[in-house]
């Protein structure tokens, strides 16, 4: 996805954060945001620089980005994108007038292990296209051309692999491992000549038995800005579509440590970037928006809405029968025990769970066309694969921020014309993850 966003005006004048990023294809999600004063922004990156007649990156990151494909620069017909998933940016109704912009992508890059390992998922790929080698460059092709100012990526097992790729392109890295049996993780680029790292803090969900799941949160600092600080969170939370319970306490606690991190540095503005596994018309995903949910009124094994997405029953096709008994299933009643309410709530009693951020997601707040968008104004599809095609990933913003821009994902139609991801030219799980353009707003 693709989103640039801009905050509402301040009391004070507003900043300019980054320029806007050159358009190109950007796997699951794309952000780019303008900061101003204070706001907090999640899922997405930040990207400051005080003067916007003045080119905001490093000679080396110019070098480095004449040798990757530019979806923009005319080539020989093999080279340039594929017509079918050319995406665009979608401009906000009324954009804010300012020039602190700056953009974040979020990415389900498809970790080579679990793509091994799932090869059911994949059986209509060819395996050119699955091949890690290959997969590595389409990514990184995708990334420079966006030209995000941070990055976030899930499902990573290559990090030192990506990292020397990146570094070349100006970018620093901190990347966090799953605990248990699985190699892959989650990472945060961002660009070094634009922003400091000032703190960061790993979530291992394990510890609070929540499953081998992992999450980051970073505390940026503009370079060229020092008032502007942003906090961005990112996670790939459980994909298990029975155990909402675990869904809601990882997200819960992210929030949470979210928040409490914000607080510490001023009540930055926060931004939640990743892959949810969860859908637009889930119980989650109304968790996410209003910051609370009475779990007693859903099924626990329906909270997170993957159980309605099979692609035989969003196409309408003919379904076999181990689909039917799935579907059967569905109607099963399934309550809720005192060990899974403490799970998803934190505490063994109480009905309602709660976090404490006031989140939008970035592509509901930027009306795009019927082709792409559902009735909540998220994207039909960020994920495709044999077992499931719909939208699980976002970027959440808070208060301070709002979008100018968000980066439209491709047609029910042309999806389908791929038969699943990856595909030529689009090397991770999703086709099309968040990517926004936001203004931010200083705090101090």
């Amino acid at each position: 996805m693709g989103f640039e966003a801009a905050s509402r005006p301040p009391p004070s004048p507003s900043w300019l954060c980054s320029r806007s990023p050159p358009s190109a294809r950007l796997s699951p999600r794309h952000l780019s945001v303008t900061p101003a004063s204070s706001s907090t922004c999640k899922s997405t990156a930040l990207c400051c620089s005080g003067d916007s007649t003045k080119p905001s990156s490093s000679p080396s990151t110019r070098s480095y980005s004449r040798r990757w494909y530019n979806p923009l620069r005319r080539g020989p017909p093999e080279d340039r994108p594929s017509p079918e998933i050319v995406r665009r940016w979608i401009e906000a109704d009324q954009p804010l007038a300012s020039q602190a912009k700056f953009t974040v992508v979020s990415y389900n890059i498809l970790g080579d292990k679990n793509a091994l390992k799932h090869r059911d998922l994949y059986t209509n790929i060819p395996s050119l296209y699955m091949k890690w080698e290959r997969r590595k460059h389409v990514i990184c092709e995708e990334l420079m051309g966006w030209n995000p100012d941070i990055i976030c990526l899930q499902e990573v097992d290559k990090y030192f692999e990506l990292s020397k790729i990146l570094e070349r392109a100006g970018y620093v890295g901190s990347y966090k491992r799953r605990t248990g049996d699985a190699v892959d993780g989650c990472a945060i680029f961002w660009k070094a000549n634009e922003f400091w790292l000032l703190e960061e803090e790993s979530i291992n969900f394990k510890e609070l038995g929540l499953r081998d799941n992992v999450a980051q949160l970073s505390v940026f600092q503009a370079c060229k800005a020092e008032s502007k600080q942003l906090l961005v969170g990112n996670i790939h939370v459980l994909y298990n579509p029975s155990r909402g319970d675990v869904k809601l306490g990882q997200i819960r606690h992210l929030s949470s440590r979210a928040h409490i991190l914000s607080e510490k540095w001023g009540s930055i503005p926060v931004l939640l970037a990743g892959d949810f596994n969860s859908t637009p018309q889930s119980a989650i995903y109304k968790f996410l928006s209003t910051s609370k949910l009475d779990i007693m009124s859903y099924d626990r094994r329906e909270l997170s809405g993957q159980r309605s997405c099979h692609p035989a029953q969003v196409f309408g096709e003919k379904q076999d029968l181990s689909n039917s008994l799935f579907l059967i299933d569905r109607f099963l009643t399934c309550g809720w025990t005192d060990e899974e309410i403490k799970t998803a709530g934190g505490k063994a009693e109480g009905e309602v769970v709660a976090h404490p951020l006031y989140l939008k997601s970035s592509y509901a707040t930027i009306r795009g066309s019927a082709r792409t968008r559902d009735s909540n104004g998220e994207p039909l599809a960020t994920s495709y694969h044999s077992k499931f095609f719909g939208t699980v990933d976002y970027i959440w913003y808070s208060k301070g921020l709002a979008p100018t821009r968000v980066l439209d994902t491709p047609p029910v139609d042309i999806l389908r014309r791929t038969g699943g991801l990856p595909c030529k030219v689009k090397s991770g799980e999703r086709s099309s993850g968040p990517g926004i353009r936001i203004r931010l707003y200083s705090s101090q």
